[in-house]
C-alpha cells in the first residue's frame, strides 16, 4: 500500500514528489494552500512510508490511481511529473501541472531537450553512495532558506527510499518517453521550470511553447516550488484551454 494524507477544503489537488524524496517535501505548500484546496500528498512506491511495488511505470501509476480523488488537479515534480503525464493518459484529470519536469528526461538523437545520459548516471550514482547526504547536499544548492533546509533535511533523514524503489525510479527516468502521450492530452496543462535547473534543461521550454503549453520560468534550480514567486493559487483555476486540444 501507498501512504497518503489529505488536508484542507476545496478543489482536489494531488502532489507527487520526485526520485529519492518523499511527500514531506511539500509540507510548506500544504500549509500555505490547505485553506484554498483539498490537498492529497502521496509517497511514491518504496519512498517515504509506502511499500515497494513490483514492476515499473505502469504499475506505479496504477497504485497511485487507487488513491486519487475524482477529477483532481495533479501536480508532479521531477519524476512525479513523468508519472503524472502517464496517469493523465489513464484517467480523467481536471488539470495537469508539471514542475521541473519533462516527458523525456534523457537526451537522444531524436530528443535534444534532455540531459546527457552519462551526466545523469553520474548524478544518480553519487546520490546513491549515501542517499541522505546526497539529497541534503542537492537541496542545499537549491535554496538558502535555513528554515526550509532544516525541515527538508529532517524529512530526508526520517524517510529514506528503498534500494528497489531507487532502481525502479532510475529505470523509469532513463527509459521513459511520453512526448506523444503528453501532446495528445486535451486537459489544461501548466509547466513551471527553473532557469538554472541542471536536470531539466531550460531549453525544454521551447518544446512546451511549440506545443502551446503554458510555461512559467522562475529564477531557481530544480525546486521551483520553494521560490517565493511560485504562485500555486493561479494554477488552481481550471479553465479549458483550446490550445491543448
Amino acid at each position: 500500500m501507498l501512504y497518503s494524507n489529505t488536508q484542507g477544503i476545496g478543489v482536489d489537488l494531488v502532489l507527487l514528489h520526485g526520485w529519492g524524496f518523499n511527500s514531506e517535501l511539500f509540507n510548506t505548500l500544504v500549509d500555505d494552500y490547505k485553506n484554498q484546496c483539498r490537498i492529497t500528498i502521496i509517497d511514491l512506491p518504496g519512498h517515504g512510508r509506502s511499500a515497494n511495488v513490483d514492476g515499473g511505470l505502469d504499475e506505479w501509476c496504477d497504485e497511485i490511481i487507487k488513491i486519487l480523488p475524482k477529477n483532481p488537479i495533479l501536480l508532479g515534480w521531477s519524476l512525479g511529473g513523468l508519472l503524472a503525464i502517464k496517469i493523465a493518459n489513464k484517467i480523467t484529470l481536471s488539470k495537469l501541472i508539471l514542475v521541473a519536469s519533462t516527458p523525456n528526461f534523457i537526451q537522444t538523437d531524436f530528443w535534444e531537450f534532455g540531459i546527457d545520459t552519462d551526466n545523469f548516471e553520474q548524478f544518480s550514482s553519487a546520490l546513491q553512495l549515501n542517499l541522505s547526504k546526497g539529497l541534503k547536499r542537492f537541496i542545499s544548492l537549491q535554496t538558502k532558506d535555513k528554515s526550509k533546509l532544516k525541515a527538508l533535511n529532517k524529512a530526508i533523514e526520517q524517510y529514506l527510499a528503498t534500494t528497489q524503489a531507487l532502481n525502479q525510479g532510475l529505470e523509469i527516468l532513463l527509459n521513459t518517453d511520453l512526448n506523444n502521450q503528453l501532446k495528445k492530452l486535451s486537459i489544461p496543462i501548466e509547466v513551471v521550470l527553473g532557469k538554472y535547473d541542471t536536470l531539466v534543461p531550460i531549453k525544454i521550454s521551447r518544446w512546451y511553447h511549440q506545443n502551446n503549453i503554458k510555461t512559467l520560468i522562475l529564477n531557481t534550480g530544480h525546486l521551483p516550488f520553494l521560490h517565493q514567486d511560485f504562485a500555486l493559487s493561479s494554477m488552481l483555476e481550471v479553465k479549458y484551454n483550446l490550445n491543448n486540444t
